[in-house]
Parts: structure tokens; C-alpha cells; sequence
């Protein structure tokens, strides 16, 4: 039984790491370490909400059309202290997340960001960086976490809703978790070891720039985060990131014309 409840802890307790790693934009001193505590769940708190955009079909979402969208797959080619990493964006089965991401690459945003959180202990979990705040190598390492992508037209910060497609379904559910769109079936995108998915706070749409690489198969976040593709090579790369280590660059190098932008 004691084995049971510690394996719990340790799921709850690295889940509370990740969703506090997401875009909220109040500094928490505790969102910069890369492993996670009782404390950091209990003390970390949001602000600001994220817009809300919630709904359980793209087309019933007006807010859907302001964002860029992934009609079909491409290729991300994110290198890291001069080593390359193969991402394949599925944005087929997550074309809003899928979409957000490639159209954030074209931009080069995330071009010398710093990865702020790794958690390998007591079991491998994720590689999480995309906070632009980072960019500045003099912005404090313990605020680091809390930012996201600002629109350069209207100053606002850029939200996504949360986008995650059922197994068989042939439209995701936007805006919920699986949990509370009361959805039993597995995710078409799961947390396979490679996976790259989106990181947000408590709120369901507060995704915005910020990603992780899954370090494991973990099947607990399934149905609760946006895996938006996978890691198709270089992913010895990604097991021997630190914290503090940046991204050098990254590139579209397939697939660009996929990408729809609004307007």
C-alpha cells in the first residue's frame, strides 16, 4: 500500500511542477526549479486569466479564426548547442497548437531561448523551455516560467485554447480537458517518450509559447496537456539538455506552406 501512495505523490507532485510551469504572468520564485515540491503546489498562484476561449468545436469558436492554423504535418529542426533536433508538428490531429508552433518558429521566437526547467528526478519527466522573457540573458533565472508570446500589433499576449483530439474522433475538443468534457477514450497524440506538447497554468486556455519535451511515456497527462507532434530524431539531444542550456535556433524545413495565418 505505501508503494501505491508513494507512486502517487510522485505523479501529483510532477504534474503540479508542469501546470505551474505554464504562461501565468505573476513571478513565483518556486517556477524555476527544475524539480518539483509540495511547497511549489501550494503557494503558486495566477493572477491574470488567461482570455477565455473555450468551446468543444473549432467552428462554434469565432476566437479560433484570429490564430494560425497547421493544415497537415511539417518539420521543425530546433538545434541545440550545435546539435540538431527532428520534430514532426502533427497538425492534422492539433492544427491550432500545431499551428501556434510553427507560426512562432517562422517568426524566430524561439531562436535563443533557454530551456528553465528540467525534471529527470525522481524519474524522467520533461525538458520545458519556450518563455520568451528568456531571450534576455540579464531577466532573473527564478521569473522564468510566467511569460508568453506578445502580439507586436496589440501588446496582448497570444492564448490557445487547449486542443485535444479522441482517438477515432475527427475533431478535437477544445477548451477542456477530457476529464470535464467527460471524453473515455485515449487521445490520438499521447505522451509517448519524444512527445512535444504545450504547458499552461491551471486555466485550460492559457497556452501560449511555452512547450516540453515528454522525457518518458506519461500516460497521466494524456487527455490533460496538447501533444502537438514528436521527436522524430535527435532525441539523445533532448536527454542531454540542462537547465539553462538555449535553443541556437529553429527552423521550418518542411511543410511551411501548411501553415494558414489570419489575415
Amino acid at each position: 500500500m505505501r508503494l501505491k501512495v508513494s507512486k502517487f505523490l510522485v505523479v501529483l507532485l510532477m504534474v503540479g511542477a508542469l501546470m505551474l510551469g505554464g504562461c501565468s504572468t505573476q513571478q513565483v520564485s518556486s517556477n524555476s526549479s527544475p524539480t518539483s515540491t509540495a511547497t511549489q503546489t501550494s503557494t503558486t498562484t495566477t493572477t491574470t486569466e488567461a482570455t477565455s476561449v473555450s468551446a468543444t468545436t473549432s467552428e462554434s469558436n469565432p476566437v479560433m479564426k484570429d490564430l494560425p492554423r497547421l493544415e497537415g504535418k511539417a518539420t521543425v529542426v530546433m538545434t541545440v548547442k550545435g546539435s540538431p533536433i527532428t520534430i514532426e508538428v502533427d497538425g492534422t490531429n492539433a492544427p491550432i497548437t500545431a499551428g501556434n508552433f510553427v507560426d512562432l518558429v517562422q517568426k524566430g521566437v524561439y531562436d535563443g531561448l533557454v530551456f528553465h526547467r528540467v525534471v529527470r528526478e525522481p524519474q524522467p519527466f520533461v525538458v520545458q523551455g519556450g518563455d520568451p522573457q528568456s531571450k534576455d540573458p540579464k531577466f532573473p533565472a527564478n521569473r522564468l516560467g510566467t511569460g508568453g508570446y506578445i502580439e507586436p500589433k496589440t501588446g496582448n499576449q497570444r492564448y490557445i485554447p487547449l486542443e485535444i483530439k479522441p482517438k477515432g474522433e475527427a475533431s478535437p475538443i477544445y477548451g477542456k480537458t477530457f476529464q470535464e468534457a467527460g471524453v473515455t477514450k485515449p487521445p490520438q497524440l499521447q505522451h509517448k517518450q519524444g512527445a512535444i506538447a504545450m504547458a499552461r497554468s491551471q486555466q485550460p486556455d492559457s497556452a501560449s509559447s511555452q512547450f516540453y519535451f515528454a522525457l518518458a511515456d506519461l500516460e497521466f497527462l494524456d487527455g490533460n496537456y496538447a501533444v502537438f507532434g514528436y521527436v522524430t530524431q535527435g532525441f539523445d539531444v533532448v536527454n542531454k539538455i540542462q537547465q539553462g542550456d538555449r535553443i541556437d535556433s529553429a527552423k521550418v524545413t518542411q511543410g511551411a506552406e501548411n501553415l494558414k495565418t489570419p489575415g
